[in-house]
């Protein structure tokens, strides 16, 4: 039997990991999207929701019962240590899930489980247990362009949330493969994505 590849998956905001991790789904491989459990653990009734009331006040959750995102994205990136204790509540509930959804896809004969990670530069403990990281990589300018272009976020706000990920030299340094996802049509990117399929042994036919 085939040993479960673990392919670590990951890039700043704006850069196209989502659209990259949709691809390798396309190939066979079994995603594991991290930043949608996270929503979902703070969602209206959301199993974070009331830990984050007793760190935060009950301010921090909105009249429908979910997080309220952009209070809380403001005071996270203007203190680091507001953001440190949200993610202590939330990164160990999201392993949790991640564990679970990992035996699943062993059960249901997976052979390449894509962790869509955020923050695995950033967090110590992903490199440990994953076989290869994908970096999908593009410039700061084009970051910020695609980002204020799907959302109501200013250049500012959005270059904040640049600045509090890790930089590019430090995803780049952390790759054991990358993707440029700078000026390219969606063909071309399919198809670089589709030649790292490849060398991972994934079927792309």
């Amino acid at each position: 039997m085939a040993q479960l590849l673990h392919l670590g998956l990951t890039g700043g905001i704006g850069c196209g990991k989502s659209t990259v991790a949709g691809m390798l789904i396309e190939v066979g491989a079994t995603l594991i999207d991290a930043d949608a459990i996270s929503k979902q653990l703070t969602a209206p009734g959301g199993l974070a929701l009331p830990a984050i009331a007793r760190q935060f006040g009950a301010e921090f959750i909105t009249a429908e019962g979910a997080l309220d995102r952009q209070r809380m994205r403001a005071l996270a990136y203007q203190d680091s240590l507001a953001r440190k204790r949200l993610e202590a509540i939330i990164h160990p509930m999201v392993g949790q899930h991640i564990e679970s959804q990992v035996q699943q896809a062993q059960r249901a004969g997976a052979t390449c489980i894509v962790f869509d990670i955020p923050l695995l530069v950033e967090s110590a403990r992903w490199r440990k247990t994953l076989h290869r990281v994908l970096v999908v990589d593009c410039l700061a300018e084009q970051q910020c362009e695609r980002v204020m272009a799907r959302s109501a976020l200013s250049r500012t706000e959005v270059e904040n949330i640049i600045k509090a990920q890790a930089s590019r030299s430090q995803r780049l340094a952390a790759a054991d493969l990358v993707i440029f996802n700078g000026q390219i049509s969606l063909a071309q990117l399919r198809l670089e994505v589709r030649q790292v399929a490849s060398g991972l042994g994934l079927s792309c036919g």
